[in-house]
């Protein structure tokens, strides 16, 4: 898939971020980068100095809802000397809506207002069909950015949906760590594939995430195969993450990237 650029922004205060949407095919996606002054070589340019790439994870909610959280990761991911991306997940956004994972969200929503369990095959139907079309949308979006001029690697990944990230680890051997935020709902399956994830962890927990099972997430860490891996946990609903949780993400991202 080619990546094609559609339009460009430096972002407004002294951070230096240049901000450039693009399509890969037919999918949306952001990227943002060290921006150079206004009156030096372009950065993109021939020479220019080559950074780590983060690809940011988030929720099936669209760039555009998600977007102040997103920037200001990246923001954070580019003052840390990275730069970083995120692709539109399928179905959501702007991306045609798809049936069989509409289907599942309003079986969750039933089950939910029934105050009911979710059950294994609504957390299926919904998770695992996106997992398997949206990992190798990263990974050719990883194909196109890390030709770009200025992008070298290694890679990173920091954000959620977790089964994603989880896939992600297990598959992608650009990868060298990740962030993983546990706030969604984990097929069983996804188990037995994180026991094959070896690449250093940082997992974020928010110990009163109402939408989130933390027995599910506390199995999930404990199935995974690396030999470094550590749990953060934090008192707190799911949009409730301390500043300084972020900051840690940051330090773990820094320590393994460059």
């Amino acid at each position: 898939m080619a990546l094609r650029f559609t339009s460009e922004q430096r972002l407004d205060g002294d951070d230096g971020v240049l901000e450039r949407r693009f399509t890969l095919g037919e999918i949306p996606g952001i990227l943002w980068t060290p921006s150079p002054s206004p009156d030096s070589a372009p950065v993109s340019g021939p020479g220019s100095a080559s950074v780590p790439l983060v690809l940011l994870g988030h929720p099936p909610l669209g760039l555009d809802r998600m977007y102040p959280r997103l920037v200001a990761r990246a923001r954070q991911a580019v003052a840390d000397g990275f730069a970083a991306a995120a692709v539109e997940l399928p179905g959501s956004g702007e991306r045609p809506r798809w049936d069989a994972v509409e289907r599942a969200r309003a079986d969750l929503r039933r089950a939910v207002e029934a105050g009911g369990p979710v059950g294994d095959e609504i957390v299926d139907a919904l998770v695992l069909p996106l997992v398997d079309k949206a990992v190798p949308e990263c990974r050719a979006a990883l194909d196109a950015l890390l030709e770009l001029p200025g992008i070298g690697g290694p890679v990173g990944y920091s954000g959620g949906v977790i089964s994603i990230g989880v896939r992600l680890a297990a598959v992608e051997p650009r990868l060298a760590a990740a962030v993983l935020f546990a706030g969604s709902f984990v097929p069983r399956a996804m188990f037995e594939e994180a026991r094959s994830v070896t690449v250093p962890l940082h997992v974020l927990l928010q110990w009163d995430d109402e939408g989130n099972d933390r027995q599910a997430a506390l199995d999930l860490f404990d199935a995974f195969g690396s030999e470094e891996k550590s749990l953060h946990a934090h008192m707190g609903g799911h949009t409730g993450v301390p500043q300084s949780a972020g900051e840690a993400a940051s330090r773990f991202l820094t320590r393994h990237l460059k």
